[in-house]
């Protein structure tokens, strides 16, 4: 067998990308607020607290409520 003469090279090591703090804050606030409204609908919206009338978002998400916990019957 013959020998190689190459010596093995190693890769620089990754570095991952650096995200300042104010690129992410609005997103983090929009979806915040997203997640809030749609707990507010699965788990509250019925009764003295509907902002809706009818029963239309409560059927709409009868099964999430059910399968996160919620009472609703």
């Amino acid at each position: 067998m013959a020998q190689s003469a190459v010596q093995p090279t190693t890769a620089p090591a990754a570095v991952p990308a650096k995200l300042p703090v104010s690129a992410i804050a609005p997103w983090a606030v929009f979806f915040g607020i997203l997640m809030l409204v749609l707990l507010y609908f699965v788990g509250a919206e019925q009764g003295a607290t509907s902002l809706l009338s009818g029963e239309n978002v409560h059927e709409f998400v009868h099964d999430a409520r059910h399968l996160l916990g919620f009472p609703c019957h």
